[in-house]
């Protein structure tokens, strides 16, 4: 590991780990700060979720322009120009093993996103969020060594199979086997973006990942949507999606990642079919049925109860 990565360990750990918890009586300040750091990464998750819902709906606008691979094109690609420019990551001083992370954080998040978009073509956006969900899900079980993680999962699981409303049999099996195969890329996502933020300064390893993602969708979304790509409007939605879907919530989720274990990240992730939900109820006028409802329920409670699992590890550190 190079000389830039080492140094950044520490610093990583010393915002994961609060160091002030030496006497934990009621209403001690260091425990209230201690608190606060470990809430602050589920913040960031949560307005990562946020925020890539609202770029999901700008994505269904665009995709009857260019296509499922066109869409997944312009949100890579227009994400890692924007990175490049911002972050400026040098390209010299990183050993084999951080490029082979890169490397792999980048085919990661370029097969999540085709696959997911490739879901979302043929089956309801609602059904493929859901099983697309079951990857961090399934990783927050097979990583976790506790076993209230389990009890939180299921009862997540539970959450998101209800918030289907059961009818995963009617759908089409090209697109839930995408939905699924676009969970598993999530989960390996997961993995490799913490990797990568603990090798790389601020956001330089997203942004070297992104280049990667962008340069492998590529000839996927030029065969898909070829010269429609380049329609200033259609550029423009695309711009947005990217800023919405992939810059500001893989920038979150990178800076979370290095302070949030990955089991109660993986856990976290399954409040994206509540929110999408949510968002299409705020923003789309879909009305929430009772079922809906408590399948959201499920899903908010299985998250909180990782939050205060993670909140008091934090008092105990």
């Amino acid at each position: 590991m190079n000389d830039q990565s080492t140094a950044a360990e520490p610093a990583a750990a010393a915002v994961a780990v609060p160091e002030a918890v030496a006497a934990p009586g009621l209403g001690d300040p260091d425990r209230a700060g201690g608190r606060r750091a470990a809430l602050a990464p589920v913040a960031l998750v949560v307005a990562g979720g946020l925020s890539v819902q609202f770029g999901a709906a700008i994505a269904v606008l665009l995709m009857p322009r260019t296509g499922a691979l066109g869409v997944v094109t312009l949100r890579l690609a227009a994400a890692a120009l924007v990175l490049l420019l911002v972050c400026r990551p040098r390209l010299r001083g990183h050993s084999r093993a951080d490029w082979g992370t890169v490397l792999a954080f980048g085919v990661a998040m370029g097969g999540m996103n085709t696959l997911f978009y490739q879901a979302a073509d043929r089956i309801p956006l609602g059904a493929a969020v859901t099983l697309e969900v079951l990857g961090p899900l399934a990783l927050s079980v097979i990583a976790s060594r506790r076993l209230v993680n389990v009890v939180w999962a299921a009862l997540a699981l539970a959450g998101v199979v209800l918030l289907s409303g059961g009818g995963f049999d009617r759908l089409d099996p090209v697109g839930a086997a995408f939905a699924l195969g676009a969970g598993v890329m999530w989960a390996a996502y997961i993995v490799f973006s913490a990797r990568t933020g603990r090798r790389f300064p601020q956001a330089d390893g997203l942004a070297l990942a992104m280049v990667v993602a962008a340069v492998l969708s590529l000839p996927l979304g030029i065969m898909d949507a070829g010269s429609k790509l380049l329609v200033p409007t259609t550029l423009g939605l695309g711009a947005a999606v990217a800023l919405l879907s992939s810059v500001l919530p893989y920038t979150l989720e990178l800076i979370a990642l290095r302070r949030l274990p990955a089991p109660t990240f993986a856990i976290l992730m399954s409040l994206e079919p509540a929110i999408a939900a949510m968002a299409g109820f705020l923003v789309l006028d879909q009305a929430l049925s009772t079922t809906d409802a408590l399948a959201i329920a499920l899903v908010i409670g299985a998250s909180m109860g990782a939050v205060r699992g993670q909140v008091r590890g934090a008092g105990k550190r």
